[in-house]
């Protein structure tokens, strides 16, 4: 008998990727979860792919065959990291399959607020021609201070658009470190929290979900930044405290904002920073392209074959890299 893939997101033509990409020397079963297809395969399956909900010490129990548990997505919130450890399987996430597409919205949605792209479109739209009228502020991306929380795979993509595409002036704020060579090299300087907040003209977040970040961007780290900066996050939505963002965008504490994940999602359709005409917002999608769909598809499969292979995976969750030799 073939070891068998569960395969269990069909989203955005990820199934058809993956019939198309399978290994050879497997069984595919593209099933997603709640189904009866995925509720036979799941006791069966030697590696599953794709993101489910629930993984707790049941869900391993009814698994008891799996050696790899592999996500698409970048953000692992979801995951029962100690029941993971309890039943030894390691679980990965997708390598930065997403961070270009990602860093290309982000930098879609500085454009965005600095050039009022929604209200240039409704206008325009509804025959409102500005032509030589007085028109709101605008802004130019070249020059200006870039403060990036969390350089992680798609942060140091944002600081490499920005820099040699923009001339912007970039610096960071991260767990890990870099050495000055790689600062030097990625043109990137290191700064405190506060000192980036109140040094930056755009701040954004991409940083993981964690006990640290949760509400990181806060009433308080609000107050730090200057009255003209943005504040853009395309990293989890939890980080950001959004009753606190709204008090800051309507009083004028910061300029404005973009947002592509929420807190909630989606979010209540009474969320007073839907109404505001200085956010711009996307519906968490920054890292959905057709490109992104095809790594994450590569990277799973990939993994899938290291496991049976006996390597270890790559992209393991930091929380337990050290299950795996």
């Amino acid at each position: 008998m073939l070891p068998k893939i569960l395969f269990t997101t069909v989203m955005d033509g990820l199934d058809r990727h993956a019939a198309e990409m399978a290994p050879e020397g497997f069984e595919l079963v593209i099933a997603p979860q709640f189904t009866p297809a995925y509720t036979a395969a799941l006791p069966e399956a030697e590696y599953l792919v794709g993101n489910v909900h629930g993984m707790d010490d049941g869900f391993y129990r009814t698994a008891s065959r799996l050696k790899l548990v592999q996500l698409l997505s970048a953000g692992y919130d979801h995951v029962d990291l100690e029941a993971a450890r309890r039943a030894a399987v390691p679980v990965c996430n997708n390598g930065g399959a997403n961070s270009r597409a990602v860093a290309e919205h982000t930098i879609l949605l500085i454009l965005a607020v600095y050039r009022r792209l929604i209200l240039q479109h409704d206008l325009t739209s509804k025959g409102l021609w500005l032509g030589n009228k007085p028109m709101p502020t605008f802004h130019e991306m070249h020059g200006r201070t870039l403060g990036i929380i969390g350089l992680g795979t798609i942060g140091k993509r944002v600081a490499r658009i920005a820099g040699r595409g923009f001339d912007m002036k970039v610096q960071y704020n991260d767990l890990v470190r870099l050495g000055e060579d790689e600062e030097d090299s990625r043109n990137v300087r290191y700064r405190l929290l506060p000192e980036l907040l109140a040094t930056s003209d755009i701040v954004s977040c991409h940083v993981p979900l964690t006990s640290l970040t949760r509400n990181m961007i806060n009433a308080r780290t609000l107050a730090q930044m200057q009255p003209h900066a943005i504040l853009i996050n395309c990293g989890r939505g939890p980080v950001v405290d959004l009753a606190a963002l709204h008090e800051a965008l309507t009083t004028g504490r910061i300029a404005g904002a973009g947002l592509d994940v929420f807190p909630q999602e989606p979010p209540p359709a009474d969320e007073p920073v839907l109404s505001l005409d200085n956010v711009v917002l996307s519906p968490h999608l920054a890292g959905a392209s057709r490109e992104t769909r095809i790594r994450q598809t590569r990277n799973g499969f990939d993994n899938v074959l290291r496991v049976a292979r006996g390597e270890r995976p790559l992209w393991l969750l930091p929380e337990l890299r050290d299950m795996v030799a």
